[in-house]
């Protein structure tokens, strides 16, 4: 599985889900549902922009959870969990992340995927405030994003 807020999904994010198809037979996609950060898009738009943006993947699904990630993880039968990685900030979180979920659930293994160099600034928070400054976001994400970072900082207005 690959668990994220994904708010909103980014072509990091896709980066690391085409790949992570390419290795596993099934990738389920993880929208966490209350995440402890301030969002812009609800758990259910989250969900819908995530579907959208792997439509193409006939491996990849996407549902909402909550609470531990491990427990998602046995729920769905998962015996790895997907991580991305960016830079060296997000080793030292991943890395702490991974000892304690092995901690939790010893049977799960965590895998970390090195994001493409193309991407490795790229997070769903510069996305959202890039869009917010007016600046071209159409290559950071999917069309279905695109236009729903339109709309949703429209009604913001």
């Amino acid at each position: 599985m690959y668990p994220g807020t994904f708010d909103p999904v980014t072509n990091g994010h896709l980066d690391i889900i085409r790949r992570a198809a390419a290795l596993f037979d099934e990738v389920v996609v993880g929208v966490y549902r209350e995440p402890l950060k301030p969002v812009l898009f609800s758990p259910e738009e989250r969900l819908r922009l995530m579907r959208e943006a792997i439509a193409s993947f006939p491996n990849v699904h996407a549902e909402l959870y909550s609470g531990l990630t491990v427990d998602f993880a046995r729920k769905i039968n998962a015996k790895v969990i997907i991580r991305g990685l960016r830079a060296g900030s997000d080793f030292e979180r991943e890395f702490e992340m991974a000892l304690l979920n092995k901690q939790l659930a010893p049977e799960i293994e965590v895998i970390c995927l090195m994001t493409d160099l193309k991407y490795q600034f790229l997070s769903a928070s510069s996305l959202k405030e890039l869009a917010m400054l007016g600046g071209d976001v159409n290559e950071f994400a999917p069309p279905c994003v695109v236009e729903a970072l339109k709309e949703k900082l429209k009604k913001s207005e």
